[in-house]
């Protein structure tokens, strides 16, 4: 395939960079709409947004080039080049939830709250990524033939033909994950919308606990896993992250008294006695004329 999207000049717009993108500013819009139901204003969710995004990438582009060290070691000026692809996506969810619980600290926001929101955004935007590797020829699963892919009857016949490199077809784990990505963005709305009792930080869980699923029997067809000796990385990671979700989803469900979800500031609290008082000095005189208006009447 052709990583290429279009030139404009000697400047090349690529498909990774460009999905990428898309993903974020509909993982934004998305993340908006639902903060307004929870009551977080525009600007608190874009600047949330603005610095998840931009950590989070940085976060996604370090961890995949420690572990492969040995490539960029004699041109660093390559580690800059992400739209050339190598992004770890686990790298980038490390460093979401830090700038996360840095950001909600910041603002007096409970961070599980901020999790919460984005979570079906940054699943939607990881089903769309995904697509970046396919257009890069990247990220595939081991050799097969066209014959059993066509036997799969939900692979669409231009990834099928996109997935010939180099004269050998390959499994497209890009797209079983982005099948994945995007059956959980489904589950993540609709228990969302419909579960009524859920409790802050349990959706949160859900999204850690389906991805990690889903990337843990992924990876295991992956030819170019990020290794820690003769194990996948990927793999270790998903594990851990599937004990500590479930844990910290029973933890939520079974505990009786929630903190408020977004508590009010030394500055809030002083606007809302301002207001209190401004209200109650209004009433005061309300009532005072109301009491001369009778007075004059009698």
């Amino acid at each position: 395939m052709n990583p290429v999207m279009f030139t404009i000049g000697n400047i090349e717009i690529r498909w990774y960079s460009v999905l990428i993108l898309v993903g974020v500013l509909l993982g934004m819009l998305l993340a908006t709409l639902d903060g307004k139901r929870k009551g977080i204003d525009k600007d608190t969710i874009f600047d949330l947004g603005f610095y998840v995004v931009i950590f989070g990438i940085l976060g996604a582009r370090l961890y995949y080039c420690l572990f492969n060290y040995q490539v960029y070691k004699h041109d660093l000026l390559e580690v800059f080049k992400v739209w050339n692809g190598g992004l770890a996506i686990h790298g980038g969810i490390i460093a979401g939830i830090i700038t996360i619980i840095v950001f909600a600290k910041k603002k007096n926001i409970k961070p599980l709250l901020l999790t919460d929101l984005i979570a079906p955004s940054l699943i939607l935007a990881q089903a769309i990524g995904r697509w970046g590797n396919f257009f890069n020829s990247e990220a595939h699963g081991p050799a097969t033939s066209f014959a059993f892919l066509e036997s799969l009857t939900i692979i669409p016949k231009f990834i099928i033909r996109g997935m010939r490199i180099d004269g050998i077809y390959y499994h497209p784990t890009f797209y079983y994950e982005s099948l994945w990505c995007l059956l959980g963005f489904i589950i993540l709305i609709s228990i969302k919308w419909f579960i009524k009792n859920l409790k802050t930080g349990q959706l949160t869980c859900i999204y850690l606990v389906w991805y990690s699923l889903g990337r843990f029997f992924i990876e295991s067809l992956r030819t170019d896993s990020l290794m820690v000796g003769k194990y996948k990385m990927a793999q270790i990671i998903s594990i851990l992250t599937i004990i500590i979700s479930i844990i910290l989803f029973i933890i939520i469900t079974i505990k009786k008294e929630e903190k408020p979800v977004i508590e009010e500031t030394k500055k809030d609290k002083k606007k809302k006695k301002k207001k209190k008082k401004k209200k109650n000095k209004k009433d005061k005189i309300e009532k005072e004329e109301t009491n001369n208006e009778e007075e004059d009447k009698s």
